[in-house]
């Protein structure tokens, strides 16, 4: 790229990791606090981003498609699958794209493009899972959308320390696992989540 347009790209990645940050803390706060956050005029940031819809739109998009190529990652790697799924698992975490998704999830309309995005991060996630029962590594009554929530859950840990809360979070993710991956005799109490209900939960309300 051109160097102005280089320094574009630097910009809006600056203003989308500010609002990362100013959202997560708040999903209801204003426009306003993106640009204090990220130290530019409230009008060089309605020039880039019309709304608040809009950059939230915008983030989530960004967010989800660095989870499609995690998954994607996971996917092209043959490894052990077990050993693989761990892995990838732990690379969510890192990424913090499931606490985002949490946070936002509600708070704006998404596109035709997000729903798509969605629907292939879904279909990725599917054949990973597929891939990892096939080789007798997951207990017997857990689905895909299990194990969603369980990243959600250990997203949800949160403490002003960045590196703690981090560290935290992989704490539990692998007391988690362990319990996808034995083979326990009693049936887990009440049925998993279905699809339809995760997705109900991005309708604006």
């Amino acid at each position: 790229m051109s160097g102005r347009r280089a320094e574009a790209a630097r910009n809006d990645r600056h203003i989308l990791e500010s609002a990362r940050v100013v959202f997560l803390a708040d999903p209801g706060a204003g426009i306003a606090a993106v640009a204090k956050h990220a130290g530019v005029g409230i009008g060089a940031l309605y020039h880039r981003y019309e709304s608040k819809e809009v950059l939230l739109q915008t983030l989530a998009a960004t967010s989800l498609q660095r989870y499609i190529d995690t998954v994607q990652a996971a996917l092209d790697d043959d490894g052990n699958p077990w050993q693989v799924f761990v892995a990838f698992m732990h690379r969510v975490v890192d990424t913090d794209t499931q606490s985002l998704a949490h946070r936002l999830a509600g708070t704006f309309t998404p596109t035709p493009e997000l729903y798509t995005a969605s629907q292939r991060g879904q279909e990725l996630n599917i054949a990973l899972f597929e891939r990892t029962k096939n080789a007798a590594a997951f207990r017997h009554d857990i689905t895909v959308e299990d194990t969603s929530l369980i990243l959600e859950m250990v997203m949800a840990i949160r403490l002003d320390d960045r590196d703690r809360t981090q560290q935290l979070r992989h704490r539990y993710l692998s007391l988690l696992l362990e319990g996808l991956h034995a083979d326990h005799a009693d049936d887990l109490p009440g049925p998993p989540p279905t699809w339809r209900e995760l997705a109900a939960r991005w309708t604006k309300k």
